[in-house]
């Protein structure tokens, strides 16, 4: 199980995801070491459908959605839930983070968000 450390939102440093014009998905490729952690802002608005998937070669990346607006962690996507793929109705307006680690070593990503 991965477990993440984070003592204050306000020392973590997103990147944004943006959608290309027209487009309802983004994908980002990334890699972490061991420890350590991406995170990602993304908009969307209150009751879109978003589907987030992330693959690595040797299956150790999991991330977790944090709903900035009520503070909350989405179910599923929780802190020890370790997901690869995480589908539903969002419940707040607003930015959602999605916090990307590894379960062990070090570990190379791609992580697909799509809202609808």
């Amino acid at each position: 199980m991965f477990v993440f450390a984070l003592s204050a939102d306000s020392q973590v440093k997103d990147k944004r995801i943006k959608f290309k014009k027209g487009e309802s998905s983004a994908t980002v490729e990334g890699g972490v070491i061991r420890g350590e952690q991406d995170t990602y802002l993304v908009g969307a608005k209150k009751d879109q459908m978003m589907v987030v998937t992330i693959m690595s070669l040797e299956d150790n990346a999991v991330f977790q959605i944090k709903d900035l607006e009520t503070g909350y962690y989405l179910s599923g996507a929780g802190e020890l839930d370790d997901a690869t793929r995480w589908e539903g109705y969002l419940p707040s307006k607003g930015d959602y983070r999605i916090i990307v680690g590894g379960t062990r070593g070090n570990c190379e990503y791609t992580l697909k968000v799509f809202i609808e």
